[in-house]
């Protein structure tokens, strides 16, 4: 896909995730969960295939959090990038533009680079972790190597551990979680979370509220999954 369609996405999940203002949703780390509805559901849309893999992300959300937050976010880290087959939209959804939930996700066992960072997202508010120490984070990846010149956009989780903290990467692209600063390959254009939008590590003003992001809260409450 041509980067700039994917700015284009990217750009548009921002604006969309920040309907959680407008929902009320991001101020509270956990995730009421109907585990028998979600199942339910994965096996009539999905087969035995996609219920053994939610059966699995709720194994994950039910058990007892490591001692320390870095582990917890191995965890979910490890989960989804084992759990998903990168694709794009366009192949797994026959739609140019889709923002998939997790149960959606782990019944396709494909997502493009948003469908990572929301299951981890969310698990990790499973997890206890606190929404206000994450943030999706936009970059620009750079693709083949050192040398290379080449870059596509792309969407990474970050951990926080203090608000001005340099943040560990939780990326679809490698497994080892890093620091930023050691993520040499990734160019960071703008962050946000439920509190707003951030330019080099400052606040911005809050973007125009769209329907998608509210779209795909629903769809998760209606799956059995509500923040």
């Amino acid at each position: 896909m041509p980067s700039t369609r994917r700015y284009r996405r990217t750009l548009n999940l921002c604006r969309l995730a920040l309907l959680c203002l407008a929902c009320g949703w991001g101020g509270s780390s956990a995730l009421e969960v109907n585990a028998d509805r979600l199942q339910s559901l994965s096996a009539s849309r999905y087969g035995a295939k996609g219920a053994k893999a939610v059966s699995s992300w709720l194994q994950l959300m039910r058990a007892p959090p490591p001692a320390q937050e870095r582990e917890t976010l191995t965890l979910a880290n490890d989960f989804w990038n084992r759990a998903l087959l990168s694709g794009e939209d366009v192949t797994i959804w026959k739609q140019a533009d889709y923002w998939a939930t997790p149960l959606e996700s782990l019944g396709k066992g494909a997502g493009d680079c948003e469908d990572y960072v929301i299951g981890k997202y969310f698990s990790l508010l499973a997890l206890g972790v606190p929404a206000s120490k994450l943030r999706f984070i936009y970059v620009r990846a750079r693709i083949g190597g050192a040398a290379s010149s080449s870059q596509v956009a792309h969407m990474v989780l970050g951990y926080y551990e203090t608000p001005n903290a340099v943040p560990l990467v939780l990326d679809s692209l490698i497994s080892t979680i890093l620091p930023a600063t050691q993520r040499r390959d990734l160019t960071p254009v703008f962050s946000f979370n439920a509190d707003g939008v951030y330019v080099d590590g400052k606040p911005a003003a809050p973007v125009d509220r769209l329907s998608r992001w509210r779209d795909l809260l629903q769809r998760m409450e209606r799956e059995g999954v509500r923040p």
